[in-house]
């Protein structure tokens, strides 16, 4: 559970600085689940700069409450929290000094949203939360007063939380969690989960990763694990202290971000790290007469269109393509005839197998498919569900290499390639996404694609 907040003070001599406004939002990584804000009768003058920066002034804050008066909600709301600031050891050293003048001890763990984005979002221009919002296209409300601040650092946060691949900040969670034992009945782990999409993460009680899994329904899968009777689920019954979980709203993220989360976690749990063996790929070469031609080959280093998990795969997915792009059936391998094939006997064939058909005409098809199922040497951008109604998902592709995935809720940060790379949480690009990629983009063929020049 995080405190995200925000501080606004007089200014001033060193610890000598009142608090004038704070705001704070209780977030369990998933949500907003709680929310402070208030102005603050700091006692005490208010510096001109600071007046003129945040438009603060001692009369509005003649009848604001004292800090004294909001200290107990204050530890309320933080208690069992991580605070979270942008600046955090300045907004956590003004707290403090606060509570010390009232002779009440506060302690609490901090995260600096700097220091993250310097970590995970490297190569900004500048780390100042104005203009980290405008390259994340993070609209901002009222800079510089503490609601503005501290809500544009909860999606701030939420970002920095996508991109934290090696899940260090939700580990760090997990021991700053007074749960030190497992409940007996372990319903109430579940009581906390989704029945939504996504990925989650099984921790033993010292906070480390022992199984990462995906589903389209997070609460059922894991209730499946702590039911089973298989040796793996009887592992997990024994270790499990605690489940973290990422909601992503497109099945297509959960699909990458568990991969690649096995991958770097390397979970022990995880025997085989689920990696799958893409053990058949279609490449093409071009025949003495000109024309494209298919084959099913097994996986080598050069540049497949398409890969698959096994030949029959292969071949169903060859039928398919050769059903709807009109192809022949000798050129995509399908067929070893030494003439015509037998889909030019039954006139669906346009006689490429037999030099009828102009090459220009057949690899126009040939290559309408490609761009079809291969990303390669394509700028785009899949866009699918998100994680609430108002708000969609986004792959993107740049250059025929997977870059990453990340969120939009406003258009102007869908059509800006700037802003949506820098939203974007970086991911290997691998055989393996390729293949889940590709996989998905055939399974779903409404998906929203769009082109970047």
């Amino acid at each position: 559970m995080y405190a995200i907040l925000d501080i606004e003070t007089t200014g001033g001599k060193y610890n000598e600085e009142g608090i004038t406004e704070i705001a704070i939002y209780k977030f369990d990584g998933h949500d907003v689940v709680d929310q402070f804000i208030s102005l603050i009768n700091p006692e005490r003058e208010i510096q001109p700069f600071v007046v003129n920066l945040t438009g603060i002034n001692s009369n509005m804050l003649r009848n604001a409450p004292k800090f004294y008066e909001v200290a107990k909600r204050i530890i309320e709301i933080t208690e069992d929290c991580i605070v979270v600031a942008h600046n955090a050891d300045f907004d956590y050293r003004i707290l403090k000094t606060e509570f010390n003048r009232l002779g009440y001890n506060y302690q609490r763990k901090a995260l600096c949203t700097v220091s993250l984005s310097q970590q995970l979002i490297p190569e900004q221009p500048s780390y100042s939360l104005g203009k980290l919002s405008r390259s994340l296209g993070i609209p901002m409300i009222d800079r510089h007063r503490a609601n503005g601040d501290a809500w544009a650092t909860v999606q701030l946060f939420k970002i920095l939380l996508n991109k934290d691949s090696g899940k260090t900040i939700i580990k760090d969670s997990i021991l700053t969690d007074k749960k030190d034992t497992l409940p007996t009945n372990l319903k109430h782990i579940l009581e906390d989960l989704p029945s939504q999409t996504g990925v989650y993460y099984i921790h033993d009680k010292s906070g480390n990763i022992i199984y990462i899994g995906k589903s389209q329904n997070i609460k059922k899968r894991v209730n499946q694990h702590f039911t089973g009777t298989n040796s793996k689920s009887k592992k997990i019954q024994l270790e499990v202290a605690s489940v973290s979980y990422e909601t992503t709203g497109s099945e297509l993220i959960a699909l990458l971000k568990e991969s690649e989360a096995i991958k770097k976690n390397k979970p022990v749990l995880n025997h085989a790290l689920k990696r799958a063996v893409f053990t058949h790929g279609i490449y093409q070469f071009v025949d003495d007469n000109g024309y494209i031609n298919l084959k099913i080959s097994n996986v080598n280093n050069t540049e497949a269109i398409s890969t698959f998990a096994n030949f029959n795969s292969a071949k169903s997915f060859m039928l398919n393509i050769v059903e709807q792009f009109n192809l022949c059936l000798k050129l995509t391998g399908l067929s070893h005839s030494k003439s015509s094939c037998f889909n030019y006997e039954i006139k669906q064939c346009e006689g490429a197998c037999v030099l009828e058909e102009p090459s220009e005409l057949y690899n126009a098809r040939v290559q309408e498919m490609i761009k079809k199922y291969s990303y390669n040497h394509q700028n785009m951008a899949i866009i699918d569900r998100g994680r609430q109604h108002d708000e969609r998902s986004v792959i993107l592709i740049e250059n025929g290499l997977f870059m990453g995935v990340g969120y939009v809720n406003l258009n102007f940060q869908l059509n800006n390639l700037e802003i949506l790379k820098n939203i974007i949480s970086p991911m290997t690009n691998n055989r393996d996404t390729q293949h889940i990629i590709q996989g998905y983009m055939r399974q779903k063929k409404h998906l929203k694609v769009k082109t970047f020049i």
